[in-house]
């Protein structure tokens, strides 16, 4: 088996490059790849003690982020390097301030692992959730680095514990210490006789709970909003603008001011988004905002669509109830936990049963899942009739969050021994 996933990796190699000549994503793929090893040696010397944090995408690097601030600060003799597997994740924090180099993870042949890992020659490896490559943790452990896995989540159906999973399972040996997110991963773990476990919990919890003290102001948001009734749909896809625009432009209330930040922000989309509303929308693109120097006064418009990325946390913060995309794609529900932080009840789609956080405030009725434009209106108009009940609500989001932090203190104190 070992030697047939070689093989795919290099046809998959071969083949992601026939296919970026079509595909913007995956063109970004492999150019991105094409400079990772130039980077690392640019910026890594042979007497350099360096930390690795390997993240998949961005959500992986939002988990992962508490734990590098911390490192960063407490080592700031040490270099740190940030690997993405994708380009969502590597566009966005390319130039992260607490990273000396972050570039595409390579392709896991055995060439590009053992070339990889001697330039970085890490101290620590450091995996966020998930994302096991054979190669690469094979020669983490022939180099004996201390690895480990943190926020981890294992679920029956993955390989490792399945009769045909011996193989990549073998990879896990290398891990020195797994640092999970249930008990239910502790005892798949345990079942296949890894007992080097701890479950610290969800790193998310820290991050997420951190946003709320640090400055979240955006005067134009202010501006836009002035001071009435807001929803915040954040990551929406066409089947949640679809029951979004005929709520808004039939049943929606004039003093009532929706702001929707879509997954996607390709230029045609969002064109097709902002015409499909009959009242008064602006683009996020549409700058400058200031009226007293001749810009746009928000304060007459109903909607803002925001065509940009990495203001959404921020704009979260103003909410008075938050729509949170994806629930019904297959990918399932975004992120729940940052609109939570904030104590603003949630509304999602029916697509949430992988993602514990969500399963977790649906249980405590902070958080409701809706099937239909029928119940998405009845919610809608339920929380903008009934103050008490939507300030109850976002209190059990909000509660649930703080109870949740705290394994990022774990994480580190084993890491400090």
């Amino acid at each position: 088996m070992y030697f047939l996933y070689n093989i795919l990796i290099l046809i998959a190699g071969f083949a992601l490059k026939i296919a970026a000549l079509f595909n913007k994503k995956i063109k970004l793929f492999i150019d991105g790849r094409k400079q990772t090893f130039f980077k690392l040696q640019q910026a890594i010397d042979e007497s350099d003690e360096v930390i690795w944090i390997h993240c998949a995408s961005l959500g992986e690097f939002e988990q992962g982020r508490p734990i590098i601030e911390k490192l960063k600060l407490k080592f700031p003799t040490k270099k740190v390097v940030i690997t993405f597997f994708s380009p969502s994740g590597y566009e966005v924090r390319k130039n992260y301030e607490f990273a000396d180099v972050v570039c595409y993870l390579p392709l896991d042949s055995v060439q590009n692992a053992k070339r990889f890992l001697k330039i970085v020659h890490p101290q620590l490896a450091i995996f966020v959730k998930y994302e096991f490559w054979p190669n690469l943790l094979k020669e983490l452990k022939i180099r004996n680095i201390e690895t480990l896995l943190i926020s981890g989540i294992f679920r029956e159906n993955q390989s490792f514990f399945n009769w045909y999973g011996g193989w990549i399972r073998k990879s896990l040996t290398t891990f020195s210490h797994f640092f999970v997110q249930d008990e239910n991963s502790k005892q798949l773990l345990n079942s296949i006789n890894f007992n080097n476990v701890t479950i610290s919990g969800d790193t998310r919890f820290d991050r997420v709970f951190e946003i709320t003290q640090q400055n979240n102001k955006l005067p134009f948001i202010e501006e836009f909003i002035d001071n009435k009734y807001t929803l915040v749909a954040g990551s929406t896809w066409k089947e949640d603008e679809t029951m979004l625009v005929d709520y808004i432009n039939n049943k929606a209330s004039e003093n009532e001011k929706f702001i929707i930040a879509p997954h996607n922000i390709n230029a045609n989309d969002i064109a097709d988004l902002k015409n499909s509303f009959s009242k008064k929308v602006v683009l996020f693109s549409e700058k400058p905002f200031d009226y007293a120097q001749g810009g746009k006064n928000l304060a007459d418009y109903q909607i803002f669509i925001i065509n940009t990325v990495g203001i959404l946390t921020k704009i979260y913060s103003y909410a008075n109830i938050a729509y949170v995309g994806g629930g019904f794609t297959k990918t399932g529900v975004h992120n729940v936990l940052e609109p939570a932080t904030f104590g603003i009840p949630i509304l999602i789609g029916p697509n949430y049963h992988k993602f514990n956080e969500a399963i977790d405030l649906v249980k405590n009725k902070a958080c409701f899942v809706i099937d239909d434009f029928k119940e998405l209106s009845l919610h809608l108009e339920r929380f903008y009739q009934l103050e008490e009940l939507r300030l109850k609500t976002g209190e059990c989001a909000k509660k649930y969050v703080a109870d949740k932090t705290g394994a990022t203190a774990k994480i580190l104190e084993f890491i400090a021994k």
